[in-house]
């Protein structure tokens, strides 16, 4: 049977690539060692081509390549044989039994990591069963490996969810220039690099809550004569609920391809252990350290006990790390092009309190970057740190300053330093820049004085990646403090070295590695066009349960257009233009006698439900959507401005016109 060239071609590639899978090359290598080293044999004999095959046949290569060759079947149509299509990417999915590796690089070793299903939520225990098309909560799991991250299929939440997922992760070598180099056993062992793993739940309002973040070492499947380990993973809750059961997860872990020599038990764990106890003394230095820098610090006035000076900071599974480690330069690619766009991205992520069962103050929780990403959400901590790590990234000399706003409320927001000595705090919470000067209490009474501008009260440190400041300034006040961090009188420094020893990346092996952001997946003109028809759907019924008639101006509709995206180019920039252009359209559509009303509002979500519910809580709403005259037209438009990691700036205008009547 001859095969056309194509197909021979398409044969002896897939062959080639099964065999740099299986290190063929450094097997025959190995028999053909063991053979000529051979005790039985003479130093003048010769190894024939028979022994040598003789040699592969009795350990079992030849077997094994045959026995793991395997061929794609192509489906037949008609007759007819029609190619199979190919995934683009190497993420896993499909049929979780059979993990299908296609398009990978056959000379890079990869970890195939699959989670068979998860037990014991037990707060799901009474969670009615799902019925197809129903709306119900999910669970959705997030994976982070070595600037790879993924996603699971949100599946219903259950105290058993089917949570069945595989995932690809590639494993080479951080040598310039040996990206595409086969990481050996040595090389996998040193990589001492977690899988972070972060559960989400989202409710039927679509409302997202962190069930979950644990950390998987996978260097256990390194000790595995088969190149593949099971076992399960207890996830703990988050803040609070830390030392309690969230559920369980049952995980495989497969090396692609195998090693060709595995490593023994009591050397994974002695590495392991290793870099624990090298992590655990850099902490206990940088904590002597800390409380001697400390006590100096409140030697020089006793009032600084009173003052805001955070040090360390609890995350989400209650490990106190100190404050610096939080804060990364973050590149963001072409996702973002400039610093004040990467503020309006902050500022689009939803502010939301640790939550605390019973009274009591508030609970602390400073999230990792991939937890707050996943959840879409956290407290000014959370948006400060990631705004600063953003700015470092763009060139900026950034800080995050740990203080208050009014009424003593704490807070924290972000500072930059001009390279001419300018100083403008950053908002994260709403993307807003303020300009700071400095008042002199030391100036003549009739001498002026700036007004304060920021709505901060006090700053009691300021931080970045490799620099933490305590202000020891007589007075703590914003509006007195002056920013020259280089004058020890005004600023006492904690040591770079000692910083750098616990928060530099690679430092320690507790310190959580930075995700990449992800490129939005929301198609902005179908999210925009389906809230839209939802939002008519919506103010039609509300208005026929007032026995009213509804009657669109399509034309209306699309004028309104320009008047968002304007407001969205001001949230952006601070610059405003263009509404010159849609107040001459406006004119231009309104006929003699008539009068328009406009109300514009913008939201973070994409619920149209709640959207239209707090349309309704402002009375000049209220008078659009239940507008009554002669000639009644409505108009309703609405824009999904989609940002990185599907983080959306909702525009809506509610708009009517109609004919005045005297």
């Amino acid at each position: 049977m001859s095969l056309p060239p194509e197909k021979a071609s398409e044969l002896k590639k897939l062959i080639h690539n099964h065999l740099l899978r299986m290190d063929i090359h450094g097997k025959i290598r190995e028999v053909l060692a063991d053979t000529v080293r051979d005790g039985q044999r003479s130093a003048s004999q010769s190894v024939s081509e028979a022994d040598f095959l003789r040699a592969l046949q009795s350990r079992g290569i030849i077997d094994d390549v045959m026995k793991d060759l395997s061929f794609p079947q192509e489906p037949q149509t008609n007759g007819k044989l029609e190619p199979a299509a190919k995934p683009d990417t190497h993420f896993a999915e499909k049929e979780i039994t059979h993990l299908k590796k296609s398009n990978i690089n056959p000379s890079r070793r990869y970890l195939c990591l699959k989670v068979l299903g998860g037990k014991a939520f037990l707060e799901h225990l009474q969670e009615p069963e799902h019925l197809p098309g129903q709306v119900c909560s999910t669970f959705t799991l997030y994976l982070h490996f070595r600037n790879q991250r993924f996603r699971s299929k949100p599946v219903p939440c259950a105290c058993e969810p089917s949570l069945e997922e595989g995932f690809l992760l590639e494993l080479h070598r951080d040598g310039v220039g040996e990206g595409n180099k086969m990481a050996d056993a040595t090389t996998l062992l040193s990589m001492c690099d977690t899988v972070h793993l972060v559960l989400i739940k989202t409710d039927r309002s679509s409302e997202t809550t962190l069930v979950s973040s644990y950390f998987l070492d996978w260097r256990t499947v390194l000790s595995s004569p088969s190149g593949k380990t099971c076992f399960a993973i207890e996830l703990m809750g988050v803040g609070s609920e830390c030392k309690v059961p969230a559920g369980v997860l049952t995980v495989s872990l497969e090396l692609c391809p195998p090693l060709t020599e595995t490593l023994s038990p009591d050397v994974v764990s002695t590495q392991q252990s290793l870099e624990r106890n090298r992590t655990a003394e850099k902490e206990r230095l940088f904590l002597v350290y800390a409380k001697q820098w400390w006590r100096e610090f409140l030697e020089i006035r006793p009032s600084h006990q009173s003052k805001m000076v955070k040090i360390f900071a609890q995350d989400e599974n209650g490990v106190n790390r100190p404050v610096c480690s939080y804060v990364r330069v973050l590149r963001a690619g072409r996702l973002l092009e400039s610093p004040r766009q990467a503020a309006r991205f902050v500022s689009l992520m939803a502010q939301e309190k640790a939550p605390v069962v019973g009274g009591g103050g508030k609970q602390e929780q400073w999230c990792t970057l991939l937890a707050f990403l996943c959840r879409g959400k956290g407290d000014c901590e959370d948006h400060a740190t990631l705004l600063c790590s953003l700015l470092l990234g763009f060139g900026l000399d950034a800080y995050v300053c740990v203080g208050t706003k009014a009424k003593a409320v704490p807070h924290t927001w972000v500072l930059t330093r001009g390279y001419d000595g300018i100083i403008t705090f950053w908002e994260s919470m709403t993307a807003h820049r303020y300009l700071h000067q400095t008042i002199d209490p030391d100036a003549p009474p009739l001498s002026p004085q700036p007004n304060p501008s920021s709505p901060y009260r006090t700053v009691g440190c300021v931080f970045n990646h490799q620099t933490f400041l305590a202000n020891c300034q007589p007075s703590d006040a914003v509006e007195r403090c002056v920013f020259d961090f280089q004058n020890p009188s005004r600023w006492k420094a904690m040591s770079e070295e000692a910083l750098k020893s616990v928060c530099a990346p690679g430092s320690t092996t507790s310190l959580p590695p930075v995700p990449p952001l992800c490129a939005p997946s929301l198609d902005a003109a179908a999210a925009s066009n389906h809230l839209e028809l939802e939002m008519r759907f919506l103010i039609s019924e509300h208005r026929k349960d007032h026995e009213l008639a509804t009657v669109w101006d399509d034309h209306l509709s699309y004028l309104l257009s320009s008047a968002l995206s304007t407001y969205e180019l001001e949230r952006c920039t601070g610059v405003s233009c263009g509404s010159e252009e849609f107040q001459d359209a406006l004119r231009r559509a309104m006929a003699d006698g008539h009068t328009f009303k406009g109300f514009p509002i913008l939201f973070l979500h994409r619920n149209a439900r709640r959207a239209f519910a707090t349309c309704l809580r402002s009375s000049f709403c209220q008078e659009i959507v239940g507008c009554r005259g002669d000639s009644v037209r409505l108009a309703v438009r609405v824009r999904v401005f989609v940002y990185p990691e599907n983080a959306c700036a909702v525009w809506l205008m509610l708009a009517c016109k109609y004919r005045s009547v005297l």
